[in-house]
């Protein structure tokens, strides 16, 4: 992890990251299309670059057994807490575990930062090799599109440093953020839809499925308050079903989700 994104994540705030805003459509449809590919319970999972711990309550409730490595110290304590049935500091392209060893490897955040593409590939190649045969890889990364659409939506395209930003993500998916705003994230790379298709099978992994996951729903200002209502939280989440395999709109979600096989 390079010197600019730790500071970011040594803040804490990816704890809460999933548990506001637009965080909660993502978080809930990440589990959503989980349920849909993962078979039933007690599977082995290894959450690669999972952060704090995020979804490991709810697999661990689901009946799974959750191993976690990530590369931020905080995120490794604060998943032991969250319950995890180990969790260490490490870096998802070369993984400390023998080969075939769990039933469903989850990289939620790694392609986030990794941000060439042989890294990416060897990253998504490590998964390969830790899940048995047939078991399942699931990969998100961040729309080429995202900082873009958040800042028309939020206003920030107003200001000629963001714009510059937007420029760069635009033109190579390399974010980067010299400013020390951290609402504008930090180091990364956007995805292209076609681009993380086709580092998955490069990496020798089977695609089954390419979602976008929020649709347009993440861009609405009042997020929160919908949700507090469960008729408006359905529609919002319909919404983003409606649209999640459209190859036309991939993009306009914050983030896509990749559901691979070995």
């Amino acid at each position: 992890m390079s010197e600019e994104i730790r500071p970011y994540y040594e803040r804490g705030l990816e704890r809460g990251r999933l548990s506001a805003g637009a965080g909660l459509i993502e978080r809930a449809r990440t589990e959503e299309i989980l349920l849909r590919w993962l078979p039933g319970p007690p599977l082995r999972i290894l959450d690669v670059g999972g952060g704090p711990g995020t979804y490991v309550p709810w697999l661990t409730g689901l009946g799974h057994e959750v191993h976690l490595v990530d590369p931020v110290p905080l995120h490794v304590e604060q998943a032991v807490a969250a319950g995890a049935a180990s969790a260490r500091v490490g870096d998802a392209r070369s993984l400390d575990d023998e080969d075939g060893r769990y039933d469903a490897v989850l990289l939620l955040g790694p392609l986030y930062h990794i941000t060439d593409r042989a890294g990416r590939v060897a990253a998504l190649g490590e998964a390969r090799r830790v899940v048995r045969a047939g078991g399942f890889v699931c990969a998100a990364a961040i729309s080429r599109f995202a900082s873009l659409l958040d800042g028309l939506a939020s206003g920030a395209l107003d200001d000629p440093a963001f714009a510059s930003i937007v420029e760069r993500d635009l033109r190579d998916g390399q974010h980067r953020n010299p400013t020390a705003r951290p609402e504008w994230f930090t180091t990364a790379f956007f995805h292209h839809p076609h681009e993380l298709e086709a580092e998955i099978a490069s990496a020798g992994l089977r695609v089954q499925e390419l979602l976008g996951l929020e649709g347009s729903a993440w861009l609405l200002g009042d997020v929160e308050a919908r949700w507090a209502d469960p008729e408006r939280r359905e529609r919002l989440l319909a919404a983003a079903r409606a649209v999640e395999r459209e190859p036309a709109l991939l993009g306009l979600s914050a983030h896509l989700l990749a559901v691979a096989r070995a």
